[in-house]
């Protein structure tokens, strides 16, 4: 079985979380389809990404963002593929002779519907448009044999609003293994970690204003941010009390982790939070938001709050002040990221592979 994943949504010199999610999926995929006889190939558009992605042959294909996409079914027939995997639900599938597997990591745009700020223009416009109805999503997802999503919530939501007929199957995120310390103990300071844009709904402001009830405690914004954002959140939280970093590198963001009091976000809609899985498998204890989608993440080891009461997202911080209390969560979070792991996610997809191009052999 010759398998292509859709490698184009790599972002160099830094990942974003499409990327990592790709980038991680096809390191973890490769050696098990290639036990299994199958051939893996990565589609690039540029071959800068090739320098986030394992040694696995590729092949050259046009941006997803091109006016192009419509027709590059066509083209990768070509590469003779039995199977291709996008991490993404937009590639175009007009004409395509070769199984066809969708992810849809989340639906938070249909309530949010600010698109990404670095997407161009004319895709910004075309973005929101496109989450002004239902119709296009299911008409894109529908074109697949099978769909994918990372966690039971977006499939549930998926459910809900009738958005396939084709099965969905979970192939979770997770984070990169790390040594965790199993000895560690609640840190001296009071830093608190922020991992994520500064969208309106990931109401980082929430965090601001809970810091005037946090004597001592610090917060590190970890992401770029622009200058607008920047001077909104020192205005909300107390003088001295945020940390901004415009941007830091994996190793940078470890070791603030691991000297953190906790991570915490009071996003109110989320696809997976990635974050969470990141600062527990370190044994950081995470203060978030009481969403669906973080209690199926956070399970017991997660601090909720309501995140649009201040006193509570203050209050929930404040438990992990106790060392014991800390102590607990710190074991409980590292024993609850082993439910997410890049080797059982890619044996999952590999299944989903497997079938998709096995049922279509059979049809024809």
């Amino acid at each position: 079985m010759r398998i292509l994943v859709d490698c184009r949504y790599v972002r160099f010199p830094r990942h974003d979380g499409i990327s990592r999610y790709t980038a991680n999926l096809v390191t973890s995929l490769a050696p098990i389809a290639h036990a299994a006889g199958h051939e893996v190939v990565m589609i690039v558009s540029d071959e800068g990404q090739l320098t986030m992605l394992p040694e696995l042959p590729w092949e050259l294909a046009t941006s997803p963002t091109s006016p192009r996409e419509l027709t590059i079914a066509r083209r990768l027939n070509a590469l003779e593929p039995d199977v291709l995997f996008s991490p993404m639900q937009t590639i175009g599938s007009w004409g395509r002779r070769f199984g066809l597997v969708l992810t849809l990591h989340d639906l938070i745009y249909y309530r949010n519907r600010t698109p990404p700020r670095d997407l161009p223009w004319p895709v910004r416009i075309l973005w929101r448009l496109y989450h002004l109805a239902w119709w296009p999503q299911r008409m894109l997802l529908n074109r697949a044999d099978e769909v994918a999503t990372v966690s039971a919530t977006t499939r549930d939501l998926m459910r809900e609003h009738r958005l396939t007929g084709r099965p969905i199957t979970i192939v979770s995120n997770a984070a990169d293994p790390v040594e965790a310390d199993a000895t560690r103990t609640q840190p001296a300071t009071r830093d608190l970690v922020y991992m994520g844009s500064f969208m309106p709904y990931k109401n980082v402001e929430a965090i601001a204003r809970a810091l005037h009830e946090l004597p001592g405690h610090r917060l590190h914004l970890l992401s770029r941010i622009s200058p607008a954002d920047r001077a909104r959140f020192e205005d909300l939280a107390p003088a001295g009390s945020l940390v901004v970093h415009e941007g830091v590198t994996d190793e940078e963001y470890g070791e603030l982790l691991d000297s953190a009091l906790a991570l915490v976000t009071m996003s109110l809609d989320e696809g997976f939070g990635l974050p969470l899985v990141e600062a527990m498998v370190r044994g950081t204890p995470v203060v978030v938001s009481d969403i669906p989608i973080f209690r199926e993440i956070g399970g017991g080891a997660a601090v909720y709050a309501d995140p649009r009461d201040v006193a509570s997202v203050a209050a929930a911080i404040r438990t992990l002040g106790d060392a014991a209390e800390w102590k607990r969560r710190s074991d409980a979070s590292r024993a609850q990221a082993e439910n997410f792991d890049w080797k059982r996610s890619a044996a999952v997809l590999l299944e989903l592979l497997e079938r998709v191009a096995r049922r279509r052999s059979v049809s024809g």
